[in-house]
């Protein structure tokens, strides 16, 4: 009924308007001009079968940087296209690259794992520049983290960290420290020690045990390697792998558990209270975590298969919380 009442109101108003109205062309409707859209990023991409990664770093440029359990390679994928290389050539399974962190001036921090071998390489040739080898035949070199000062890396087997000076400019030192974790550190069987990140006040580090209380956070202080128990009320991180801290909102990704239980830490990094667990169907034992934009980008290490030279491997991608 509406409709036929706008069509005779339009029909009267024409006829006012004489003949020649009637006859005259119509004008064509104005249209708004197209807004320019930007270009749909992948949220997800394949790395080369049989890759086997662990480690992922995102710097200020749009690219993500895996490190390869398999050979030690780096591969760099841009999160624009989803399309990537090898920019620096591993030297084979027994030196492999498990967690790596770039410093924005076109070097990168590497883990050896258990070649006990901390590295530095720089992008623009691809070259290793320094290498260090560390702890003991036991030793396994999991994870790391930039501060001002220093690169610090976990020992998976071992209850020690390593601290890599480093100088004005972010360069690195000639020798490697090793710190004893003491207090509250409970050293386990088989892996311990595995993601690592600063405090949000940046005075401590946070570092993952997973034998202590049934898997949880450590507080170690930088300077003397006491450890306290980070207070997570029920929660606990038995698979505690990889550490991102955004502010006070700490990502901890349980590899095994396919998720990632994001906490809201107190500003000096000693209490931490759940907000939620993220999961996705597209994760398949996700390892370590690194943030671009409004999304965290996780590599799928699939643990829980027998890799080989034809398995395949991806990198996935969730939003970021904002609490």
């Amino acid at each position: 009924m509406q409709r036929s009442f706008a069509r005779r109101d339009l029909l009267a108003a024409a006829a006012a308007l004489g003949g020649a109205a009637l006859l005259a062309p119509l004008a064509p409707a104005a249209t708004a001009a197209p807004r320019p859209t930007a270009p749909t990023r992948p949220t997800g991409f394949a790395l080369p079968d049989g890759f086997r990664p662990e480690g992922i770093a995102i710097g200020a440029e749009p690219y993500a940087y895996l490190g390869s359990i398999a050979r030690g390679d780096v591969f760099r994928a841009s999160l624009v296209t989803g399309r990537g290389k090898v920019v620096v050539q591993g030297l084979g399974p027994e030196h492999p690259v498990i967690g790596l962190k770039t410093d924005g001036r076109g070097r990168l921090f590497l883990s050896g794992g258990v070649s006990g071998e901390i590295r530095v390489a720089d992008l623009r040739t691809g070259k290793v520049t320094k290498t260090f080898t560390v702890g003991t035949d036991v030793t396994m070199v999991n994870d790391v983290i930039l501060t001002p000062g220093a690169a610090w890396f976990t020992d998976s087997f071992e209850p020690q960290l390593y601290r890599l000076p480093l100088g004005r400019h972010g360069e690195p030192g000639d020798r490697v420290e090793t710190l004893p974790l003491t207090g509250d550190w409970v050293q386990g069987p088989a892996l311990t020690a595995n993601g690592i990140t600063t405090t949000p006040d940046g005075r401590a580090l946070l570092v993952v045990n997973s034998s202590a209380n049934g898997g949880g956070l450590m507080w170690v202080d930088p300077r003397t390697g006491v450890a306290r128990a980070v207070d997570l009320g029920p929660a606990r991180l038995p698979n505690g792998d990889g550490l991102l801290r955004l502010g006070r909102t700490l990502y901890v990704v349980q590899n095994r558990q396919n998720a990632i239980d994001v906490l809201r830490l107190d500003s000096a990094g000693r209490k931490g209270t759940a907000l939620t667990r993220i999961t996705d169907p597209a994760f398949r034992v996700p390892t370590t975590a690194a943030v671009h934009g409004d999304r965290i980008y996780l590599p799928n290490a699939r643990f829980d298969v027998t890799p080989t030279p034809e398995t395949d491997y991806d990198v996935v991608s969730v939003p970021r919380v904002r609490p």
